[in-house]
């Protein structure tokens, strides 16, 4: 498209240049402080420090009353990159697994191109988000009055997905990113001489018979029509083959998509560990963290999206939402809008998200950044 065709090669090398200089949540000082320049020389009002290192770019066009917003997730994971591409990670430790350069391209990019032919009448707010990787960004730009400072009627976020193939686009109406929790139960017993066990209550037992319990919960607590999953990821305790440990720690997740669900698995897990206690002789101590909320679509607002999308690429409706999280929860809570997922899988062997060996597919860019200005131009629509 003539529109934009000057903007894709400088974009895959801004994607590539922000792929190489990670920076996790929080300290996007550098991937911030490009986003804010690149915004004020396309003309953007800029606003810079919002819950922490977020940007916001104000761009308005004609006398319209309607506003707008568009949301990019910056920061990037605390992972060794093992890709072996000449943009890979010069931060040891510090990867873009999740595709966050290239939703910080594709926006930059639909800034650039609205502000120089807007085709709107209103306020449109680009929206660069800190920390969404399980640091709460969202939350806090929410916090720090987000919407009270740049009001939005609807806001978007748009966010890569491996399984879909390249350039597709989905959505769904509803739940489309599951609730996240984490959980750790602590199992204290005496400690003691392995040789004796009838002296010691034995915390390691405790733990195992704990795992078969929680895995129970899903397939006996809920009903079958509702979609949650508890996955048991750690379980520590020990150190020495003679001796029985005094502590033993199970931890793990939980995803869910209807609060009462959520209420029920925390319930339930209490229960089991009363019984652990009772049946073991140990105390045991829960906690139980309530991490990101589900992402639930507007319904009108996932259906416009399908609509305008299908004008950019492929578009269809998601069957089913992911067990993923995302803290783009956060401004669903507060605003109108969708979460949209836009295909870059390169065929079965696509790395997936938080994957060592995942890159951002730069072949759609081009589509992402039709869609944002597609976006922009419907809800804006003079």
């Amino acid at each position: 498209m003539t529109e934009i065709a000057d903007l894709i090669e400088p974009l895959i090398a801004l994607r590539r240049d922000i792929h190489s200089q990670p920076e996790l949540g929080f300290a996007e000082h550098q991937t911030a402080a490009t986003v804010a320049k690149l915004l004020r020389e396309a003309g953007l009002e800029v606003h810079e420090g919002i819950g922490g290192t977020g940007v916001v770019g104000v761009l308005r066009a004609g006398d319209g009353p309607r506003t707008l917003g568009l949301r990019a997730d910056m920061d990037a994971l605390p992972i060794v990159e093992q890709t072996n591409l000449a943009w890979a990670s010069r931060n040891p430790g510090c990867f873009h697994g999740c595709g966050h350069d290239g939703h910080v391209a594709m926006l930059l990019g639909a800034a650039q191109a609205l502000a120089r032919d807007p085709r709107f009448s209103g306020t449109l707010n680009v929206i660069f988000q800190p920390a969404e990787e399980g640091l709460g960004g969202a939350r806090e730009m929410v916090a720090d009055g987000l919407f009270e400072r740049f009001p939005c009627e609807r806001v978007y976020a748009l966010h890569n997905w491996p399984s879909l193939p390249a350039g597709t686009i989905a959505t769904r109406p509803g739940a489309i990113m599951g609730a996240a929790a984490t959980f750790r139960v602590t199992l204290e017993g005496r400690g003691g001489h392995a040789a004796l066990p009838q002296d010691t209550p034995d915390a390691i037992l405790a733990a195992s018979v704990l795992v078969q319990q929680l895995n129970t919960i899903v397939a006996r607590d809920i009903l079958p029509t509702a979609a949650a999953v508890l996955s048991v990821t750690e379980i520590a305790a020990g150190h020495t083959h003679n001796v029985l440990p005094a502590e033993a720690t199970v931890g793990g997740t939980v995803r869910t998509f209807d609060p009462e669900v959520q209420d029920r698995i925390e319930e339930r897990i209490g229960q089991i560990c009363r019984g652990i206690e009772m049946a073991f002789q140990v105390h045991g101590n829960l906690n139980y963290i309530r991490n990101y909320p589900a992402t639930i679509n507007d319904p009108q607002a996932a259906a416009d999206a399908l609509e305008v999308s299908a004008t950019v690429a492929k578009a269809e409706l998601a069957p089913d939402p992911a067990a993923t999280s995302e803290d783009f929860s956060y401004m669903l809570q507060q605003c109108p809008g969708a979460y949209i997922w836009l295909g870059q899988g390169r065929g079965t062997d696509s790395p997936s998200l938080h994957n060592p060996h995942y890159d951002f597919n730069d072949d759609v860019l081009e589509t992402g950044l039709l869609l944002h200005m597609a976006l922009a131009r419907h809800w804006l629509r003079d």
